[in-house]
């Protein structure tokens, strides 16, 4: 029988790997949490998106850009309030 060498999945490559992809996840986390209490607020306010708001929002993964249309959509009275403000 042959031995298989694991000292890769010990490495300390092999733990950077391993942290930049827990925080990578962790960021896209965030990101799908802060869209979906985006769409929740301007659900519940009865604030309708077209498709292509839908789309930036869900391609949308800088989370600063996130909460400024989070922040919009507490006060806005249509979605182009919330996505085409300045």
């Amino acid at each position: 029988m042959m031995a298989l060498d694991t000292s890769f999945y010990r490495s300390a490559f092999s733990r950077q790997l391993r942290a930049e992809g827990r925080a990578e996840g962790r960021a896209e986390g965030a990101a799908e949490g802060r869209a979906a209490s985006l769409r929740r607020v301007l659900d519940i306010r009865g604030i309708a998106i077209t498709d292509e708001q839908g789309g930036r929002l869900s391609d949308c993964t800088d989370l600063d850009q996130l909460d400024a249309w989070l922040d919009r959509a507490l006060t806005a009275t249509s979605a182009s309030e919330v996505f085409d403000a300045g």
